[in-house]
């Protein structure tokens, strides 16, 4: 490719964003009954949930599509798509019934006078059943709809939802409000006392919460609707240290387990922060006695109960140390009480792979751990011995089927194109996955999972296709730390990268270049689709994800060689493997820019004050530039003193030798050297690496001269994921890397 082949007109630009963005995302799925045609034929029908930017309303549309699939229970006989699609609008949350008959959903509705009220309906077959609204109860505040807390759970006998809301608030006055007239009424006086006396001096009242993207989540609390009767209760029996949440009947529906967080003595940011202390609980609906089911000195989350209602698998860590690890699986047997490893934390992967081109699979056996968020909803096979997940694998995300009796692991990806895998449901066997590479937008997938000993013979069938993105082509590259930058305690570790690049590049051009490294910085790049890399490698740019010794998926040696060495091991990471790729790839020495966002962006800004010759610019969305500033105002405080190599302790401040220690690893020590023109971007909302971080560096490099620029995106926070914030930002860096690597 020319260097003046590179697509530099906004309206081009914009429209290339705008064709690209137009690719949905697949979000759920779940798995209708199973039919049987009077000629012995079995079938199904699948609903998807898809969400796409709308770019004219600014907004993220969800819509549903249904599709049929016809099996014999062990293969996909005919599969199609069961009409068009259909925008899905205010649903929060929605389950079908155990047995498929009826439909929960959390709605939530916008009244003429602009009030938002929450609706818990019912549906069955082809109309409406019922419809309460939540809001008016006042029995609680808003329904929990997250992923972290959230749930709505059908009871075994279909006469009951279990879910998670805001403990209801005492009302509150003004000391100096006029008091109302004395009511002479007998029966006017019997209602007033009935409604909720208002408490005086309790109007700011200050309320912890549970952090970005949490911020209206504050006090949970378990909460049931009786289906028959719309009466709603709230669960007593919760500890009053403990915040519920991912709650589920128990067999014979005699009571609720849950997750239980502790949030003494104060409440620190949860999402994306697996290592928070937490434990499995019991409550008895009749009695309203409260059970540990687990030990209750780790970080436990995603229970699941399997089909035959005996044992509950969940993800398990140390409750302390990096916010994103090597997890185990573990599993609750009901009756027996008795808890287990299945799957315990691996160190790290062997060194032999097999090696397909440039493309690194791990072998059989090489298995590098569990590294979830979240399980599925519907985990467990049918035989209520077999759990399906999915995980990094290196660069890669695969579906993986664990024997909850042998602790055995085995690949249900193996053998397929490269790229990642996420599973959706599991039902009855029936897999549903979402397949997608860098170059190509999600697919959807379905198989039966065969039995036990044979899962290598799956067979994944697509009902969504997607078609690969023309004019990018992308290869996984490994690399081995050199010898002066091996880390003593944890030999022997390599990383990885993701190349994307143009696919016509004639002899006498080459190709700008921006290095992309992860946040986290205990996260990872997948072989996935991505927006962003995506139009940049179609615009001309070649791409660099870099995954630095740190990231998910090489083993938790690889985790824990991190800490402490941040702004060091990481920076160097990254220049190594920009250096080799200049020297291996027809790639510009003279155009290399940085594009990185939260500890992404804390090595962009180390990167161009530490080799200030090798990049040209750089974009960097709310980075961490000094971690001893953000220790007092983060949500995750505890993060600043443990990747500087402390101990965290939230009962104790950090002494001056700690202040310094968080300030020489931060990239601000460095801002003196920098020449680059750095572009930022801020969350106004953000929680987690707040927005005076980004205004610190600013001021920093307008104060010694450095072309700087920063965009402000009220209503968003730490992803800056808001349509209209996610556009304009693409634009802006797409014209700022053209304005400065010409």
């Amino acid at each position: 490719m020319e260097e003046a082949a590179l697509l530099i007109d906004p309206e081009e630009i914009a429209a290339l964003y705008r064709e690209l963005c137009q690719f949905p995302s697949l979000s759920s799925a779940c798995i209708g009954p199973e039919v049987t045609t009077q000629y012995g034929g079995k079938y199904c029908n699948i609903y998807t949930e898809w969400s796409q930017r709308d770019l004219e309303r600014a907004e993220n549309v969800k819509f549903c599509r249904q599709y049929l699939i016809f099996h014999d229970s062990q293969s996909i006989v005919f599969s199609s798509p069961s009409g068009n699609c259909t925008e899905i609008k205010g649903e929060l949350l929605s389950r079908d019934s155990p047995s498929g008959a009826q439909k929960a959903v959390l709605r939530k509705i916008t009244n003429s006078k602009g009030e938002e009220k929450q609706f818990l309906e019912v549906w069955e077959k082809s109309r409406k059943v019922k419809s309460i609204e939540l809001t008016a109860l006042e029995k609680h505040g808003q329904v929990y709809e997250d992923d972290q807390f959230g749930c709505l759970a059908w009871s075994h006998s279909e006469t009951h939802l279990l879910y998670v809301a805001e403990k209801k608030r005492p009302k509150a006055e003004s000391f100096f409000k006029p008091k109302a007239p004395e009511l002479s009424n007998e029966e006017e006086l019997t209602k007033a006392e009935r409604r909720d006396k208002a408490v005086k001096g309790e109007q700011f009242v200050f309320y912890e919460d549970w952090g970005e993207t949490l911020v209206s989540k504050s006090v949970p609390v378990l909460c049931v609707l009786d289906i028959e009767s719309n009466n709603v209760s709230v669960l007593e029996g919760v500890p009053d240290h403990i915040s519920p949440g991912q709650a589920f009947w128990t067999p014979g529906d005699t009571g609720v387990v849950f997750t239980g967080w502790w949030h003494e003595p104060f409440r620190l940011g949860l999402r994306h922060c697996t290592q928070r202390r937490s434990a499995l609980f019991y409550v008895d609906l009749t009695g309203g006695r409260c059970e540990l089911l687990t030990g209750d000195t780790k970080a436990i989350w995603s229970p699941r109960l399997s089909p035959d209602q005996c044992r509950i698998v969940y993800l398990e860590n140390q409750a302390s140390g990096p916010h994103q690890q090597c997890s185990r699986l573990c599993m609750y047997d009901w009756y027996t009480k008795l808890t287990s490893v299945i799957v315990d934390v691996v160190p790290r992967q062997s060194q032999d792979g097999l090696c397909l081109g440039e493309h690194v699979v791990p072998l059989a056996g090489e298995f590098t751990g569990i590294y979830s968020t979240t399980l599925p909803e519907r985990c467990w096979a049918a035989d209520s011995q077999r759990v399906v997940l999915d995980t990094a694998q290196r660069s890669r995300q695969e579906l993986i089927v664990i024997d909850t009796l042998s602790g055995s692991v085995c690949s249900l990806t193996k053998g397929c194109p490269l790229g990642s895998w996420a599973i959706l449901t599991v039902d009855r066997d029936l897999l549903v996955a979402r397949f997608s590479t860098p170059n190509c937008p999600p697919k959807l997938m379905v198989a039966f999972l065969p039995p036990a000993g044979k899962e290598a013979e799956i067979n994944w069938v697509c009902l969504e296709e997607a078609s690969p993105i023309q004019g990018i082509t992308w290869d996984v590259r490994t690399f081995q730390p050199p010898p002066e930058q091996i880390n003593p305690q944890y030999e022997g570790l390599d990383f990885e990268a993701i190349l994307l690049r143009p696919t016509q590049i004639p002899q006498t051009g080459k190709i700008p270049l921006v290095v992309t490294p992860h946040g986290g910085p205990h996260s990872v790049f997948t072989t996935s689709w991505t927006l962003y890399p995506a139009v940049l490698c179609r615009m001309g740019f070649a791409v660099l994800l870099v995954n630095y010794r740190g990231s998910l998926g090489f083993g938790q040696d690889c985790v824990d060689c991190l800490p402490g060495n941040v702004g060091s091991q990481d920076v160097k990471d990254v220049q190594f493997c920009v250096q080799k790729v200049l020297e291996e790839d027809p790639l510009n020495p003279q155009r290399v820019a940085l594009l990185g966002g939260s500890h992404g962006g804390f090595l962009s800004c180390h990167l161009i004050g530490q080799y200030p010759e090798t990049y040209k610019a750089c974009v960097v969305r709310n980075p961490v530039v000094n971690i001893a500033s953000m220790v007092g105002s983060t949500d995750i405080p505890d993060w600043c003193l443990t990747e500087a190599g402390l101990e965290y302790d939230q009962a104790a401040l950090p002494d001056p030798a700690q202040w310094t220690k968080m300030l020489l690893h931060s990239p601000m020590q460095y801002v003196d050297k920098v020449q680059a023109p750095v572009l930022l971007m801020i969350g106004e909302d953000d929680r987690r690496v707040p927005p005076k971080q980004g205004l610190e560096y600013y001021h920093a490099l307008k104060a010694r001269g450095v072309p700087a620029r920063m965009l402000w995106y009220p209503g968003n926070n730490h992803a800056l994921s808001g349509v209209e914030a996610e556009s304009d930002g693409f634009m802006n860096i797409a014209l700022w890397l053209i304005k400065h690597l010409k």
